[in-house]
C-alpha cells in the first residue's frame, strides 16, 4: 500500500464514522458538527486527487461556510431533542429506512460490478489546462456552460421563493417609540421587559427569564415560542 491508500483508507473511514454520527446523534448541534467532521476528511481526499480547488471550496465554502451557519441557527434559536424525534409525515420513518437500504445496496452492487482502476489523480488533467482551477474553469464556463446556468437559475429561483414564503405582509403600520413607550406604561411594565434565557441555566429564546425573585417571566418569549413555555420552565426547574 502506498502513500495515496494509506490516507483514503483512514480519510474514508472517518467520513463515515462522521456520516453515522449525523444520523444517530440526538442533538442537532452533534450532528452538525459531525457533518462538519465528514466534509474535513472529504476535502483530504480531494487534495489526495490534486483537486486543491475542490479540497479548498469544501472547506471553504460547505464546512466553513454553510456547516457555520447551521450551527449559528441552532445556537441561537435552540431545538430540543424531542423536537427532532416527532414525525410531521406519517411512516416518514420507514420510508426513510426503505430508501436508505435501496441506496446503499445500489452503491455495493455498483461497486462490485465494476473494476476500480488505480489511483492516477488529476496530474495530466491539470497540465493539461495550466491548473486545476483553470480545469474547472474549462468545464464549467465551455463546456457544462448551459448545465451551469441552469443550475444557478434554478439556485436563485428556489432563494426567490424562499423569500416569498417567509415574508410577512404588514397590515399596520410600523409602531414608533412613543406609541410603545404609551402601552408599556398602561400595561403597568415600564421598564422593557428580559430577553429569553436572561438569568437561566439556558439562554435558548425558548427559555423564559428569571426575574429578580426567581419566578419565570413568560412575557420575555416571542409569541411563537410562549405556547411551549411550560415545557421549557420543566426542563430549567429539573
Amino acid at each position: 500500500m502506498n502513500g495515496e491508500s494509506v490516507v483514503f483508507w483512514i480519510t474514508a473511514i472517518f467520513a463515515v464514522i462522521g456520516a453515522l454520527g449525523l444520523v444517530v446523534s440526538r442533538k442537532a448541534v452533534h450532528s452538525a458538527l459531525w457533518v462538519a467532521f465528514a466534509m474535513v476528511n472529504l476535502a483530504i481526499l480531494y487534495f489526495t486527487l490534486e483537486a486543491p480547488f475542490l479540497a479548498t471550496s469544501q472547506i471553504v465554502v460547505y464546512t466553513g461556510a454553510v456547516m457555520m451557519l447551521f450551527l449559528f441557527v441552532l445556537m441561537i434559536v435552540g431545538v430540543d431533542s424531542s423536537d427532532s424525534l416527532l414525525e410531521t409525515i406519517k411512516g416518514q420513518r420507514a420510508l426513510a429506512i426503505l430508501l436508505g437500504l435501496s441506496f446503499g445496496a445500489l452503491i455495493i452492487v455498483g461497486i462490485t460490478a465494476t473494476a476500480a482502476p488505480a489511483v492516477v489523480g488529476l496530474v495530466n488533467e491539470n497540465i493539461g489546462y495550466g491548473g486545476n482551477a483553470q480545469g474547472l474553469a474549462h468545464l464549467i464556463f465551455d463546456r457544462y456552460l448551459l448545465a451551469f446556468e441552469a443550475t444557478s437559475a434554478l439556485l436563485i429561483t428556489a432563494v426567490l421563493g424562499a423569500m416569498v414564503l417567509a415574508h410577512r405582509e404588514r397590515w399596520a403600520p410600523r409602531k414608533t417609540q412613543s406609541e410603545l413607550s404609551r402601552e408599556r406604561t398602561r400595561s403597568g411594565q415600564v421598564t422593557p421587559l428580559p430577553n429569553p434565557g436572561v438569568m437561566a441555566r439556558s439562554n435558548s429564546v425558548d427559555t423564559p427569564a428569571l426575574l429578580p425573585d426567581g419566578t419565570f417571566a413568560q412575557a420575555s418569549l416571542p409569541t411563537q415560542f410562549q405556547s411551549h413555555a411550560d415545557d421549557s420552565v420543566k426542563e430549567v426547574t429539573s
